[in-house]
């Protein structure tokens, strides 16, 4: 399996990269080709809805010129599209929101491209959250199931841990086992 691993946190050495450490560990056990992008290292300008990117015939197309069209790049030759991500005020972080706002490009419903360019890949969510785990992730993952429909991926959960004890949260035997046997389950399809 070829992955992209879309990192949302700021903190490069923050909660969200300590419960990624052995998911990728896990996924490199297994011989997958991973892709790791740290969103917060990437320009990503927002999307001005100027649906240029609707015309544009079998590529992404947009008109912006930044670093997304490299980070939809690797997320086209990958299988499986992960967002990792903390929940700030029951959504993702603000780099990982432009750039779901910039997957307009890949599918071609508004004008006079036709088709989705990322049709049949799978997503999946990792996320660390302060708050008791629905009340802290409903919104973000229903927004990503929404997509996933709109899209025609295939949505392959979220593993979520809560911050409780700080980085230690995430160093835990049941969260390793548990983020670990998440990695698992992607790879069984």
């Amino acid at each position: 399996m070829k992955a992209c691993i879309l990192m949302g946190s700021p903190q490069k050495n923050g909660n969200t990269a300590e419960l990624i450490k052995p998911f990728v560990s896990q996924l490199e056990q297994a011989g997958s080709d991973l892709t790791y992008i740290t969103l917060s290292d990437k320009h990503i300008q927002p999307c001005t809805g100027c649906f240029a990117c609707q015309n544009v015939a079998g590529e992404y197309g947009c008109v912006l010129k930044d670093d997304v069209a490299e980070i939809i790049d690797e997320m086209l030759r990958s299988d499986c599209i992960v967002f990792a991500t903390p929940i700030y005020t029951w959504f993702c972080t603000a780099p990982m929101k432009a750039l779901l706002d910039r997957h307009f490009g890949l599918n071609k419903f508004y004008g006079k491209a036709q088709g989705s360019l990322w049709e049949g890949k799978q997503i999946a969510i990792l996320a660390t959250h302060g708050y008791e785990t629905s009340f802290a992730t409903e919104p973000f993952e229903l927004a990503i199931r929404r997509l996933c429909e709109h899209s025609k991926l295939h949505y392959r959960g979220m593993y979520t841990v809560r911050n409780k004890k700080g980085l230690t949260s995430f160093q835990t035997e049941e969260a390793t086992a548990g983020v670990r046997e998440f990695a698992l389950r992607l790879l069984g399809g």
